[in-house]
Formats: C-alpha cells, structure tokens, sequence
C-alpha cells in the first residue's frame, strides 16, 4: 500500500479516536453540570405546582404555561407566547404589595446581568390602570412591564394572576425557551445573586448539546456491541 494512503488513513483513524475520547469527556461531563446548575436552582427554595394546576394531565414540573394576553404601556396586546425562544422570568407583582417594591430592584438588576442573552422579564402588574405603575417607574425599566387589572374594583390580585392561582404577591414562574413552566417561587427572593444567574443561565444555555457526536457515538457504540 502506498506510503501516502497509510498516512491517510492513519490520519483518519486519530481524527476518529480524538472525536471519541472527546465526545466521552463531553458526555461525562454534562451530567456534573447539570448537577451544579439543579442544585443553584433549587438553592432558590422553589416550591411544587400550586392547586390552580392540580386539575391538569400535569402535577408536577416541567409542564406547559398556560398562555394569556394583556396590554403594554402603550396598549398592544401581548402574549406570552410571544416570548417562546427565550427563558422567560414570569413575576405577578404590584405598587401596593411592599415585598413587591422591595424585590424589582434584584430583578432589574438580574435583567441587566442577562441583558444580550436569550432571557426576559416580564412582570404582570396586578393594578386597575397604568397610573400607578408608570409613576413606580419614572426614570423607566429594563423588564418588559405588562398590566394585569383585576376582574372587579373589589379585587386586588390580577386576573391572570389568578389564573395562575397567585393568592398573595409577589410569585414568579420560571419559563423555558420551549414554553414550559421549569421553577415556581413563592414570595420574593434575591434575584441579583449568583446563584439565581447560574440558574437562569443553565436554562438558557440548555440545549442539546453535540446532537451529530451524541448520534455518532450510540452508532459506534451499537456497532461495537455487535461485533
């Protein structure tokens, strides 16, 4: 055989093995990671699905966000949906609630931290009218505000609030890009930490990681079980 097909061939044969030492490090890997991004999650205290989803085909997380639409500032309507790609941070929030006031300054800040990242804040202001939530805001905000008017005057949470089975604010529901409620918390928490980023940030970066060597490697491996 000639001397430049074996050098070929040899060339060939360390690509492959480098590909597959590597693919089994990747592999061994992500479990680790994953690992450390499930414990900055759960360090955050969430809680389990709340009464209002006990009658769905759903008791437990991940499970579909239930989509709704409401006014902006400026009176387009939005959904929630209309954020499906990106990790959506959900907080049912109000002017008159004091944990509320106190917890949207972590928010901003942790929007600022994600600010280019596939990540938005929405919050969902349980008010009658946007006089109240714009005077909240007069220097202006980074997250996306939204106003959720109770069903009557009597009324204090929001009507998507309720929906969601929010009996007292402020909560939040964190939403992966394929639009599934993945974390629930309950009363507010300290969302500039670090902890909290690195949760936001293993849901933004969760995909499927090297789908082509994940492929590669079962293939390999059925193949060697054969022989």
């Amino acid at each position: 055989m000639p001397s430049g097909i074996k050098k070929g061939i040899a060339a060939s044969v360390a690509v492959l093995v480098c590909g597959f030492l590597v693919g089994k490090f990747v592999l061994m890997l992500e479990p680790a990671v994953a690992r450390e991004h499930l414990a900055a999650c759960n360090g955050l205290r969430p809680v389990a699905p709340n009464e209002s989803f006990a009658g769905s085909m759903y008791d437990e997380f991940p499970m579909p966000a239930p989509d709704f639409a409401v006014q902006d500032v400026e009176g387009n309507m939005r959904r929630l949906s209309d954020f499906q790609g990106q990790v959506v941070f959900l907080n049912f929030w109000a002017t008159w609630c004091p944990p509320c006031k106190e917890e949207v300054p972590s928010i901003e800040a942790l929007q600022k931290k994600l600010a280019g990242e596939s990540f938005v804040v929405v919050a969902l202001a349980s008010s009658h009218d946007w006089k109240s939530v714009v005077a909240d805001f007069e220097n202006g905000t980074n997250m996306t505000v939204l106003l959720d008017p109770p069903v009557d005057e009597d009324e204090q949470i929001g009507k998507i609030a309720h929906y969601y089975g929010t009996p007292a604010l402020p909560e939040t529901y964190i939403i992966d890009k394929q639009g599934y409620i993945r974390y629930y918390f309950v009363n507010k928490r300290d969302w500039k930490s670090d902890v909290a980023v690195t949760c936001m940030r293993s849901l933004i970066e969760e995909e499927e990681s090297l789908p082509w060597l994940r492929s590669l490697l079962w293939t390999m491996s059925q193949t060697s079980s054969a022989s």
